[in-house]
């Protein structure tokens, strides 16, 4: 055997063990890698290496951290984390990533925190837990539509009491719909109470607000409101079931973006792949709720017999799903700004009538007068709401795309 031959050898066989010791290292226990010397993977000049062909790079490197993963509390933790051991910028494309921010936000959704009980990603729910969600989100729907019914065949006093006892029967059907499932806020993130009330007001005019702006265009109104669809001031029953109904597509519809993102998480190879996937499965739930709500709206006017306002609820269902849906997944400042906005745009263009009636103040009427003559009154709830939820679907785009949206939350009942 020649020298050459030998050192040949002797080459292979190195390389021989190093690989070896990068398989090693890449299957050994997250806790002897979090303890590795400094030699071998944790500092700066010495970045972990990824085996040649490895199908997930990501999830060895998750095996590496997994405590660091377990306990932090946002993406930014884990940036840092990933940095003090090596992992830069200039090394997140072996883990097929741009840089170690998007990586670390592929991990922090991909690994559970302490804590958590929620299913990991991927996983459905309980058939029994998705059948109590499913039954709850049923709720509004059933209670609206009996008050309804109540309000039907009673007057004077008794029509009054009904009245109170179904709005309450109704918040609380709401409140119990939402305690559970895909719509459920968790506690960390639990919206203000006053995100709360604006979504009630808004209801409230769906109920209210068309009739009232009418009567007062045209100087009323004469007397309270009624259901009659001939009097002064009536109020729109169809919209309000309609909306209260819808809580059972939105939940469904909420469930079905939530499982399918965690599918495409699991099998995405970079953000750019998952958030590419993410934006039209967000386009498709939101239309596929859109339809079921113009079923639902369609189906009350024809049996309350009163005339279905597409373009007003529609949008009022729209602004609804995708301010619960940003809250559900931990977004609950950009929903709490735009209802807020929206409440009070409607507000102000109710009130605006009234207070351009005084001597001299008629200019302040103008604007909403003109769009009620030439749209009618469901044009104002229409443009207000119609313009938040496109603010919203804008947001939801950009944040319900990234991994960390879809972490898995130890709140989730």
């Amino acid at each position: 055997m020649t020298v050459t031959e030998d050192a040949e050898g002797a080459a292979g066989g190195v390389e021989g063990a190093t690989g070896g010791a990068a398989e090693e290292a890449s299957a050994s226990p997250p806790g002897r890698q979090g303890r590795a010397s400094a030699g071998e993977t944790a500092t700066p000049d010495h970045p972990p290496q990824v085996p040649p062909g490895a199908a997930d790079p990501v999830k060895a490197l998750m095996h590496r951290h997994r405590e660091l993963c377990e306990q932090a509390v946002d993406p930014l933790e884990i940036a840092a984390g990933l940095e003090a051991h090596g992992v830069t910028d200039r090394t997140a494309p072996r883990f097929r990533h741009r840089d170690v921010f998007s990586l670390a936000d592929e991990m922090y959704a991909r690994v559970p925190r302490v804590g958590d009980t929620a299913p990991p990603p991927g996983t459905p729910d309980a058939p029994g837990a998705r059948a109590g969600w499913a039954v709850l989100a049923l709720l509004p729907g059933a209670l609206c539509a009996a008050a309804v019914t109540a309000l039907r065949y009673t007057e004077g006093r008794a029509r009054l009491a009904v009245t109170v006892v179904g709005v309450l029967a109704v918040v609380l059907g709401l409140r119990a719909a939402f305690s559970r499932g895909p719509l459920h806020v968790g506690r960390a993130w639990s919206p203000a109470p006053a995100t709360r009330a604006w979504s009630y007001w808004l209801v409230a005019y769906a109920l209210l607000g068309d009739g009232l702006l009418t009567a007062s265009v045209g100087g009323g109104p004469d007397g309270p409101p009624t259901g009659s669809p001939g009097s002064s001031w009536p109020i729109a029953l169809a919209s309000v079931v309609t909306v209260t109904a819808a809580c059972a597509p939105a939940a469904w519809c909420a469930h079905l973006f939530a499982v399918r993102a965690q599918r495409r998480l699991a099998t995405s190879d970079a953000l750019e792949d998952f958030a590419a996937s993410v934006r039209p499965l967000l386009l498709g739930v939101l239309g596929l709720y859109l339809c079921a709500l113009a079923g639902l709206l369609t189906l009350s006017g024809a049996v309350l017999h009163e005339s279905a306002a597409y373009a007003g609820t529609g949008a009022l269902g729209a602004l609804l799903l995708l301010a619960r849906l940003l809250a559900a997944h931990g977004f609950t400042h950009a929903p709490a700004v735009v209802l807020a906005t929206a409440g009070a745009a409607e507000a102000v263009a109710l009130l605006s009538v009234f207070a351009g009636r005084p001597p001299g103040c008629e200019p302040l009427a103008v604007p909403v007068t003109a769009v009620v003559d030439v749209w009618g009154a469901e044009a104002v709830p229409a443009l207000v709401c119609g313009t938040a939820a496109l603010v919203l679907l804008i947001h939801a785009t950009r944040t319900l795309t990234r991994a960390s949206a879809h972490a898995v939350r130890g709140d989730a009942p």
